[in-house]
């Protein structure tokens, strides 16, 4: 190798890794569609929060938002992974994404018409929930039959590079379409981004649940699926570290607060401390290159989930913006991690038989985790003071995680080359 060619290489090892996108037609057409109708999504989440403001007027009219899709995602998350191991996915997430394009006409429809119901606007995100808790363990338990397990988390990389691209890149855009040409050019944007996710399914290969003899055509358990986490003590660790996360150190409730109490900003200051995890995340995935060679998942989860709770402690005791911002990010960028190792988990360690109900658990997780973080540091806040709730729940993770670790001394040795569940 030339001198030129060495420092190239390492580059190239520090990037994320597109082997998965090279390889397999099928899952660059997935990670393409899906790409694109997140940022639609996400044009679409915002333009309805500006929608319901703008006819109520009320900030709590705009809060029930999240309540109104929270609900169908715990319910049908769970539904719908059962769904997932029964029936053919591709069709799954044919279906349930021909569902998501539908109401996104709706909304254009709505707009022509000249319609402004709030309740309207909440049928129609609850609906979108459901769609999506049903589409998301078939998409998700796709990825596994469509690339070999070496594979798996440079593919969970470049999926948590979706999810964040969509955060950051649908809102902006979607403010801009609703302040220069209004809501129905946004949900029209939106609506023609769903094609993307709609050619993607269109073109995957029939894939039926790979279930045991005698087991074909039956209707998958949910308690079943429980059942089977309730003795596999490696993937129920991987909930329990999230759960950590997420309940315990997540401050994204009092970012308005902190904003003013702490740094003297404004709203703008409020958009940065909530864009600040997610460019954090973003750059995790970019720089994943090497996640690849790493075989401790189990550990690594540990060391990321610890970190995400070091890093919000310390955010809790900085009154620098920058700083804070800093360490926001670097949180964001742990939680990129964790995630590639949970899901890189849950897709090698689970039968296929049972993967969409082990990713239907996981949406529960991942919808109710961020919610019952808020309502505590929005608590413990009011109780006491946004310090402690940041840096009391950054120092209860890390304990939290800590201990879990010592009960279960298993999980910091799980190997990749033998995923035991």
């Amino acid at each position: 190798m030339t001198e030129s060619a060495e420092p190239r290489a390492r580059r190239t090892h520090i990037l994320a890794d597109l082997t998965p996108l090279r390889t397999s037609p099928d899952y660059r057409r997935l990670w393409v569609g899906n790409t694109v109708s997140w940022i639609g999504q996400g044009m679409t989440a915002l333009a309805v929060s500006l929608q319901v403001y703008d006819i109520t007027g009320s900030a709590f009219s705009v809060g029930l938002i999240g309540f109104c899709s929270f609900v169908p995602l715990v319910v049908f998350g769970l539904y719908g992974g059962a769904v997932a191991d029964t029936v053919d996915r591709r069709k799954l997430g044919l279906f349930s994404a021909v569902g998501s394009f539908g109401l996104s006409l709706v909304l254009v429809a709505a707009t022509v018409v000249g319609i402004e119901q709030v309740g309207l606007l909440y049928a129609i995100v609850a609906l979108q929930a459901v769609c999506f808790a049903l589409n998301a363990p078939a998409r998700s338990s796709m990825i596994a039959r469509l690339l070999p397990a070496g594979q798996l988390p440079a593919a969970n990389a470049l999926t948590s590079m979706t999810s964040t691209t969509g955060t950051l890149v649908g809102p902006m855009l979607g403010g801009l379409i609703v302040g220069w040409w209004g809501y129905r050019a946004a949900y029209t944007v939106d609506a023609l981004c769903f094609t993307a996710s709609l050619y993607a399914m269109w073109r995957m290969p029939s894939m039926l649940p790979d279930r045991k003899d005698g087991e074909a055509g039956k209707r998958a358990s949910v308690l079943d699926g429980l059942r089977f986490l309730g003795t596999r003590p490696n993937l129920r660790m991987t909930f329990f570290t999230d759960l950590c996360a997420m309940v315990l150190a997540h401050p994204r409730a009092l970012f308005p607060a902190v904003a003013v109490l702490w740094y003297g900003g404004d709203a703008r200051t409020t958009g940065l401390l909530v864009a600040a995890p997610a460019l954090g995340a973003l750059l995790g995935g970019v720089f994943s290159g090497r996640l690849g060679r790493i075989r401790r998942h189990g550990l690594a989860i540990l060391l990321a989930v610890g970190s995400w709770g070091t890093a919000i402690a310390v955010f809790g005791l900085t009154r620098n913006l920058w700083l804070g911002l800093l360490f926001l990010a670097l949180a964001g960028c742990a939680d990129t991690v964790s995630m590639v190792f949970r899901t890189t988990m849950l897709q090698a360690a689970v039968p296929d038989e049972m993967r969409g109900r082990l990713q239907g658990v996981f949406i529960v997780v991942v919808a109710g985790g961020p919610r019952l973080g808020d309502f505590l540091a929005g608590s413990v806040a009011d109780l006491a003071s946004p310090t402690l709730a940041v840096t009391g729940g950054g120092v209860l993770c890390v304990a939290a995680v800590t201990l879990l670790a010592l009960k279960w001394r298993a999980f910091a040795r799980y190997d990749a080359r033998d995923p035991q569940p």
